[in-house]
C-alpha cells in the first residue's frame, strides 16, 4: 500500500480552507491532516502531525491575540531546519517579486497566486509534485521572479529581523535578539544597517518602508471571492 501524502493548510479564511479540502479530497493519494488559522499555530501542528506539504499563507495575523503579520520570512529557514523533509506551497495573494525571492532563497517549494484559477483547480495535481520534489510557480510569481535581476536592498538575516519586529512590535530588543538566536548588540546592528538601506531612523519607520516595497507581508485583509467562486 503506498503511503498517502500528508497535507497541513495554514489559512486564515475558514472558506479556503474548505476549497482546498474540496479540491484535495479529490485525490485518493492525498490526506489533510492538519489545519490552522494563525501563524503561531504552525511549529506545533507540524510537532504534532507528520506533515509532507504544507499549504501556506504568507499573509496571516500571529496569534488570536496578535493581528500582526506572522514572521514568516523568520519563521521558514527555522521551520526547514527542524522539518528538513516538508515542503512549503505559498499560497496567497501578495504578488511583490521581492518577497517571492526572499521565500524561494529560503526553501519554499512554490508560490501560487490566489487569482490564479487554473493552479488552483488543479491544486491536488500540483501537491503531488511537490511531494514529490518539484516545484510549481503561478505564471505571473515565476515571471516577477524571473525579472529580477538587481541586488537586495537588504539581506536575509535583515529581513528576518525587520519581520520579527513587525510582528512583535511590543517586545522589547533582549526578547527579539533570543527569538533569532543572537545578541541583543547584534540585533541593534542588523536593524542599524537596515534602517541605512532603507533610507529611514526609526524601527517603525523602517518596517512602515518594508511594507511598502514588498519585503514583508502587510497584513492587510482581502476579498476571497475569487477563491469562493472557482
Amino acid at each position: 500500500m503506498i503511503p498517502k501524502i500528508k497535507v497541513a493548510i495554514l489559512e486564515d479564511h475558514l472558506s479556503i480552507i474548505d476549497g482546498y479540502l474540496y479540491r484535495l479530497s479529490r485525490i485518493p493519494e492525498i490526506e489533510v491532516v492538519a489545519t490552522g488559522t494563525y501563524g503561531e499555530e504552525l511549529q506545533p501542528m507540524l510537532k504534532a502531525h507528520l506533515v509532507d506539504v504544507l499549504l501556506l499563507d504568507i499573509n496571516l495575523p500571529t496569534s488570536l491575540e496578535n493581528n500582526n503579520p506572522f514572521p514568516i520570512l523568520f519563521a521558514i529557514p527555522r521551520l526547514q531546519q527542524q522539518f528538513p523533509d516538508l515542503n512549503i506551497l505559498v499560497i496567497t495573494m501578495l504578488n511583490q517579486h521581492s518577497l517571492i525571492e526572499a521565500l524561494v532563497d529560503a526553501g519554499v517549494s512554490g508560490y501560487i497566486l490566489k487569482d490564479d484559477q487554473g493552479s488552483i483547480q488543479e491544486l491536488g495535481k500540483i501537491v503531488t509534485m511537490v511531494a514529490s520534489g518539484g516545484v510549481y510557480f503561478s505564471q505571473a510569481a515565476y515571471r516577477d521572479l524571473r525579472g529580477v535581476t538587481s541586488r537586495p536592498l537588504l539581506t536575509h538575516r535583515q529581513l528576518e529581523a525587520l519581520s520579527l519586529c513587525a510582528s512583535y512590535p511590543d517586545n522589547a530588543t533582549i526578547e527579539l535578539s533570543k527569538q533569532l538566536g543572537i545578541s541583543s548588540s547584534t540585533l541593534r546592528n542588523l536593524l542599524s544597517s537596515a534602517y541605512l538601506r532603507l533610507g529611514v531612523r526609526t524601527r517603525a519607520a523602517a518596517i512602515a518602508k518594508a511594507r511598502q516595497l514588498g519585503l514583508i507581508p502587510t497584513g492587510q485583509p482581502y476579498s476571497d471571492r475569487s477563491l469562493e467562486e472557482g
